[in-house]
């Protein structure tokens, strides 16, 4: 059983203290088998905001972490460092709610597809356009404006910086190997909102989600879209060439793909928003729409 020691802020901005009872999270994991959560670490500052509850997600984070091989303690502290880095300047979260609540709202992913969707994109200017991270580069090449960017930092810099003074709300992931990258870029950022996988903390936000595709969708279902429209968001086996720079590890990204599919089909389960996907082969839970036409 997992016991947590939690601060719980239901309001949004007020701190509020409770201490749970011992948990046993029973639920099926990313691959539909049911078992018994038992991560034993505790959790002595819990920051949730909105609906996300942090108890919810992390046996999905820890089922990750074993996957993958993380570090809670350096994905916490890549966090901490992070909220303290934004301490005066982290925009408020009502900037990202105003953007996206009751809107329609497109995800834009750095997939195969992208450049093929580049005119459905400017067709359909007046969606809030919610960008992960190498696909900036992609929508900035064609003159169009990201409103909101879902990054950990690690697509091409430039693109990241012009997004910034363009006036996009750069929601900068933190995780346990890019401390060095964030001490070197968000400084220079204007517009600026924390997110982490791990406990949430001032500035810094777990809104769910894996890397910066599937994060992008979480983002806009926990704030309220009333419709999300995946665009370039090919979570196959092919890699798009503006995912990253530079992919060190083509199976690794594969697998990472593999989990972030598996959790927007988990995610469209329990929506409150519409969910469409321009993929040929769209996620489980999402109804196609052809972009062509559309």
């Amino acid at each position: 059983m997992e016991s947590y020691n939690c601060y719980r802020n239901d309001e949004l901005f007020g701190f509020h203290r409770f201490v749970s009872p011992p948990l046993t999270l029973t639920r099926k994991n990313l691959y539909g088998q049911t078992f018994k959560s038992t991560s034993k670490q505790p959790i002595s500052n819990l920051f949730t905001t909105l609906t996300v509850e942090f108890i919810e997600w992390f046996p999905y984070y820890q089922e990750i972490r074993e996957q993958f091989g993380y570090s809670t303690e350096r994905d916490q502290e890549a966090a901490k460092v992070l909220s303290y880095m934004t301490r005066r300047k982290a925009l408020d979260l009502k900037v990202l709610r105003k953007k996206i609540h009751g809107k329609k709202v497109m995800v834009i992913g750095a997939g195969v597809n992208l450049e093929a969707s580049i005119s459905y994109i400017k067709k359909n200017r007046n969606c809030t356009k919610i960008v992960a991270n190498g696909a900036v580069q992609a929508v900035l090449e064609h003159r169009i404006k990201p409103d909101i960017v879902v990054t950990d930092l690690d697509g091409n810099q430039l693109f990241l910086k012009k997004a910034d003074k363009l006036g996009a709300v750069m929601v900068v992931h933190a995780h346990g190997d890019n401390i060095p990258v964030m001490n070197k870029i968000v400084p220079k950022l204007r517009h600026v909102i924390g997110s982490t996988q791990v406990m949430p903390l001032n500035n810094v936000y777990n809104f769910g989600g894996f890397t910066d595709g599937d994060r992008s969708v979480f983002l806009a279902e926990e704030l309220g879209a009333s419709q999300i429209i995946l665009v370039g968001m090919d979570l196959g086996n092919e890699i798009g060439k503006y995912s990253k720079d530079t992919v060190r590890d083509i199976e690794l990204k594969k697998a990472k793909m593999k989990v972030a599919k598996k959790l927007l089909a988990m995610l469209a389960g329990r929506t409150r928003s519409e969910l469409f996907d321009t993929s040929i082969k769209p996620i489980r839970g999402f109804a196609y729409l052809e972009a062509a036409s559309s």
